[in-house]
């Protein structure tokens, strides 16, 4: 049974506010397939994952699904590149040549229970990182009142052409487990407020943990992706839902996929999305 908070605030008690833990009996629902795939130009494996989504009470991993054909095609220069089933997910080894390139169109093609599902994604461009700064803040100085190093990106928009959608991703030592996601449309947080413009302070600034800065020997690594107007869409609604809390906490739902099932007649629906990006990547030790 999962425990939810319910915070009910009185201003009848001078704004003071009680919490109140009640179990909910819900129930389980359907179950869908859900791919998670991201092709980048960065070389090494790309990786594609393809479960099951799980009740909202169940703290189980999400069942592997391993009797899928997975194929990306490139309908630029019409290469193909067939993802294989391994340690719990779908790869195909780019480290010597890698299979996303700037400007290229992709379909993404998933044969699973005798049905087909196509999606398509295209690989936009990117802008270098210059560098990352750091500053010591001492507890008194920081607004998070913790003391470390805060980390700042910078970074320069693309100047001309169509708007730029991307999504900045920080990680602490390694690249196992992200740090802090940040998203921006031209450098900026809206669409037509600046082009070619340095990013923004309050982007270029997320990349630190504020309630964990870094700390000596530390490294700070992140990575700068270029992303379509429609993932950056889905990654924005994504972020909302994770990290959706307190009084005014928007309901839970499914966020809409593009991943189309092509079958005559098919009635399965998988979740997820098929994204493409553009990688710049910058990283600093702490010291």
């Amino acid at each position: 049974m999962k425990k939810l908070s319910l915070f009910i605030i009185s201003a009848l008690a001078a704004l003071t506010a009680c919490e109140d833990k009640i179990d909910l009996d819900i129930a389980p629902g359907k179950s869908f397939p859900v791919l998670d795939a991201w092709i980048t130009n960065e070389a090494g494996p790309q990786t594609i994952k393809f479960t099951m989504s799980v009740p909202f009470t169940d703290n189980n991993p999400a069942p592997i699904i391993n009797d899928a054909a997975i194929t990306l095609f490139d309908l630029t220069n019409g290469k193909s590149y067939p993802f294989a089933f391994k340690e719990n997910a779908y790869t195909y080894d780019a480290t010597a040549n890698p299979i996303g390139v700037v400007g290229h169109a992709y379909k993404l093609h998933v044969e699973y229970k005798g049905e087909i599902f196509e999606a398509y994604d295209t690989l936009k461009r990117v802008p270098p990182i210059d560098s990352i700064t750091l500053k010591f803040k001492k507890k008194e100085e920081a607004m998070s009142g913790k003391e470390g190093y805060y980390a700042t990106m910078h970074a320069k928009d693309i100047e001309g052409g169509a708007t730029d959608y991307y999504w900045i991703r920080s990680y602490r030592s390694d690249t196992t487990r992200r740090l802090r996601d940040a998203f921006s449309i031209d450098g900026s947080y809206d669409e037509g407020v600046s082009d070619g413009a340095i990013f923004i302070l309050p982007i270029a600034e997320s990349i630190t943990d504020f309630s964990k800065p870094f700390q000596l020997d530390e490294k700070v690594i992140v990575k700068l992706r270029s992303v379509t107007k429609r993932s950056h869409e889905f990654l924005t609604q994504v972020d909302q839902q994770v990290n959706a809390g307190g009084l005014f906490a928007k309901v839970l739902e499914n966020v809409k996929s593009n991943v189309d099932n092509t079958t005559p007649s098919g009635k399965t629906k998988i979740l997820g999305w098929f994204g493409t990006s553009g990688v710049s990547r910058a990283e600093k030790l702490v010291k």
